[in-house]
């Protein structure tokens, strides 16, 4: 087992995390060390210290946005870059979460909207099938056609393009 310098593992993490957000494949290939180990090294970094974030976009945990979005809350448009480009997002990014976070607390919609969108999947639902049933159907037919061709084409004479084939059973 190969053991590495604590600078060089802590290094190597921080490339792992926000803002360089480098690929684990890439710092396998440029550093050598395997994959498997960089993924233990992120993991175990990130259970260390729950303020890290995690290097994929989405990966966030609600209370980490919706602490971003309090921290931005009275950032005008340059200082929202810089403090982005800090914690290696995008300002679009910070304004979905805020729009998210206000929306949060709207009153649930009435039961006839839910019907509605119920219904609404179920059409869909029904439409899915209906369609994958007619792709198939639609295959089914277009080989049928291609079989056809292929009879037609080894039972006909090229010469005065009649058949070949013979009904006389002896």
């Amino acid at each position: 087992m190969t053991h590495y310098p604590p600078e060089f593992k802590a290094s190597t993490i921080a490339k792992m995390l926000p803002p360089q957000s480098r690929s684990v494949r890439e710092l396998a290939k440029e550093t050598g060390i395997p994959k498997d180990t960089l993924y233990s090294w992120r993991t175990l970094a990130v259970k260390a210290d729950p303020t890290a974030v995690p290097s994929g976009a989405g990966e966030r945990s609600s209370a980490q946005k919706f602490a971003v979005v309090l921290a931005t809350s009275a950032l005008d448009a340059a200082a929202l870059s810089a403090y982005c480009r800090g914690q290696g997002l995008y300002p679009q990014q910070v304004e979905a979460w805020r729009t998210a976070c206000m929306q949060a607390n709207t009153a649930v919609s009435d039961r006839g909207a839910r019907a509605a969108r119920r219904e609404d999947q179920q059409r869909i639902g029904a439409l899915t099938r209906e369609l994958a049933f007619k792709e198939k159907a639609l295959a089914e037919a277009a080989a049928l056609l291609m079989l056809q061709k292929k009879v037609r084409a080894l039972f006909m004479d090229p010469a005065d393009g009649t058949s070949t084939w013979r009904n006389d059973a002896p």
